[in-house]
């Protein structure tokens, strides 16, 4: 029978949409719930498995971990791009790496979740409450305000319609901002500086990676309004932890939403989790049970169809 290690299943759920019985019989599953300490880790752990279920990016499958697992054929991963997979190595080896179909609409919805957090002091004003206080902030509205937005692909364009449709003017910048696009949802291109400079609310929704890496620092949190608000629901390393930190604790700027972190899952002692003025969530912008169904149920089809020797969804 294949080898088969699902990943990374944080909540314990994955049995809820995998029928571990039905494939009993095939394959010899086992999950791990637990994220691994490092790469050697990784490697003892999984060195007799042939295939990998990889949850988004929670444990990067990196070309050293790819030549040392030597039984490894077939790496599928939730959604149809995964930059933690080095796809070179995996070809080089001859492993196929297949995907999934992914929903669109939850990263938007968790977006907006932070942006009307962070607006109305959702996290003291509940913490309060439960302490016996009542009414101790004052909120902003969000009809008239500027929102900025860094990406104004599927998952930017679904934030500035909601944007819109709350009355915000909307403004956006990216490397390749589709200008048509821009007209089609009446947002205003601009300038990086003129973004970061004008935005109440600034958003991110670009791709992680090199191109993007830092592209916020203490440099650009300086140049943003004292009264506003950063968000990212994209990648981590697009803002510089370190800056957004001494940005958050001097008051630099009003305050941030972040579903993801550097070093996720976030470290127990990280500053972040001390600062009044972050809102934080543990990276659940694709973590709903339709989702999750959506990537569950593909990674088994997919499973299926490489060990058929019919792979579909194949990325390379």
């Amino acid at each position: 029978m294949l080898k088969v290690a699902i990943l990374d299943d944080y909540q314990n759920v994955s049995q809820q949409f995998v029928d571990l019985e039905k494939l009993a019989g095939k394959y010899e599953i086992k999950i791990f719930s637990e994220p691994f300490e490092d790469e050697a880790d990784v490697i003892d752990k999984l060195s007799d498995f042939e295939a990998l279920l990889v949850m988004r990016e929670r444990t990067p499958i990196t070309k050293n971990i790819i030549e040392n697992l030597s039984k490894l054929k077939f790496i599928i991963t939730s959604g149809l791009r995964n930059k933690s997979i080095d796809l070179d190595a995996a070809k080089k080896r001859k492993i196929i790496v297949s995907g999934t179909e992914s929903n669109l609409n939850p990263t938007p919805e968790l977006t907006w979740t932070l942006i009307l957090g962070l607006a109305r002091n959702i996290k003291e004003e509940i913490d309060n409450m439960y302490q016996g206080y009542w009414q101790t902030t004052v909120g902003v509205e969000l009809k008239g305000k500027i929102l900025g937005l860094i990406g104004l692909g599927k998952v930017g364009s679904q934030v500035a319609k909601i944007g819109k449709a709350f009355g915000m003017e909307v403004m956006a910048w990216s490397e390749n901002l589709n200008l048509d696009k821009c007209k089609e949802l009446d947002v205003l291109p601009c300038s990086k500086d003129d973004l970061i400079k004008n935005s109440d609310f600034l958003s991110i929704h670009v791709q992680g990676g090199e191109r993007y890496k830092d592209c916020i620092t203490l440099k650009e949190l300086d140049k943003m309004k004292k009264t506003s608000f950063l968000i990212n629901t994209s990648r981590g390393p697009i803002v510089n932890e370190d800056d957004l930190i001494i940005a958050l604790s001097t008051n630099v700027i009003a305050g941030a939403g972040l579903d993801v972190y550097e070093k996720e899952p976030l470290p127990e002692n990280n500053k972040l989790r001390f600062l009044p003025n972050a809102l934080l969530t543990p990276h659940l912008g694709y973590v709903t049970a339709e989702n999750y169904n959506v990537y569950y149920s593909q990674m088994i089809e997919s499973l299926e169809a490489c060990a058929s020797g019919k792979p579909i969804r194949v990325i390379e």
